[in-house]
């Protein structure tokens, strides 16, 4: 994912190629995720957005590579869009003054009620995982996974030149790839463009396929064990992949989806205490709404 600590999950989960996001012209030393008008965004930046996200939708995220980067293109293009508005004075506007502290009560409101509904830190307990998970049993499959190795070449620039002589390079260390008794480990530690991944002969691990880009994904359903793939150009570079081993889809056991399980059940547990705690407070709040008046509201003022 785009938050892993290995460059080559970033890349190859998270492609973001040129445009507002100009990934390919960071720098491996600079530890950045994205880069947007010369301004880097590092991986805490983008963790403090995605730590904002709901569990569902952060779910979402990383069940779709594609999702997740149009979400962070979105951020980022929002962040450059807070600055020219900065520039112009635009927080200084009495409307959006009024927005602004709507919203901060809002965020206020939000953090009291995620703490006086709480779960305790030891619930579910083993009882209930287990009760949940005898329930779904039937349902719970775990998807077919591949272990990868990749070569990653990087473009080298954006200028024509510069394209077609890294496509050359990497048709080349293709050829290379492909001779029999070729060492794919050796090669990628020699000519991988992705560091971290180059240092481990470019072993990536073990990766579902919709965990993949879909150029990716289309190529590596045709690899048997110990295959290469020809160079699948993305909007990063070229890639390489060696299928190394396959675990086909199987029955999950409890301790395999554990962790997700007790997930579901904190997320709506926690959904019932917020439902329970705010009809509580209703029923404790003296109110009256004249319904009358209210729906004149929704009509246009008189000049």
């Amino acid at each position: 994912m785009i938050l892993s600590a290995h460059t080559t999950h970033r890349r190859i989960l998270c492609l973001v190629a040129t445009g507002v996001l100009a990934v390919s012209r960071l720098s491996a030393a600079s530890g950045a995720v994205a880069m947007a008008n010369g301004e880097e965004f590092p991986p805490e930046k983008i963790r403090a957005y995605l730590d904002t996200l709901s569990p569902t939708d952060r779910e979402a995220l990383e069940k779709d590579p594609a999702l997740l980067s149009q979400a962070v293109r979105a951020l980022i293009l929002q962040q450059v869009l807070f600055k020219e508005a900065l520039a112009a004075g635009w927080d200084k506007q009495p409307e959006v003054i009024e927005r602004l502290e709507r919203a901060r009560q809002g965020v206020v409101v939000e953090s009291y009620l995620q703490t006086v509904t709480k779960l305790p830190d030891g619930y579910p307990d083993e009882a209930e995982v287990k009760k949940t998970f005898e329930s779904k049993k039937e349902r719970l499959v775990l998807p077919q996974q591949f272990q990868l190795a990749q070569i990653f070449v990087a473009p080298g620039g954006s200028d024509p030149s510069s394209l077609e002589k890294n496509k050359k390079r990497a048709e080349e260390i293709s050829r290379k790839a492909h001779q029999s008794g070729a060492d794919f480990s050796a090669l990628a530690k020699a000519e991988s463009d992705e560091p971290e991944s180059a240092a481990r002969g470019g072993e990536i691990g073990w990766l579902a396929e919709s965990s993949l880009q879909p150029e990716i994904r289309s190529q590596v359903r045709t690899l048997t064990k110990n295959a290469v793939s020809e160079p699948i150009q993305l909007g990063d570079g070229w890639y390489l992949i060696k299928m190394l081993a396959i675990k086909e889809s199987r029955p999950a056991t409890q301790e395999e989806v554990q962790p997700e399980l007790v997930r579901l059940l904190r997320a709506e547990r926690t959904r019932l205490n917020r439902e329970t705690y705010l009809a509580k407070l209703q029923r404790q709040t003296s109110m009256a709404v004249n319904e009358l008046a209210l729906t004149q509201l929704l009509k246009p003022a008189q000049p």
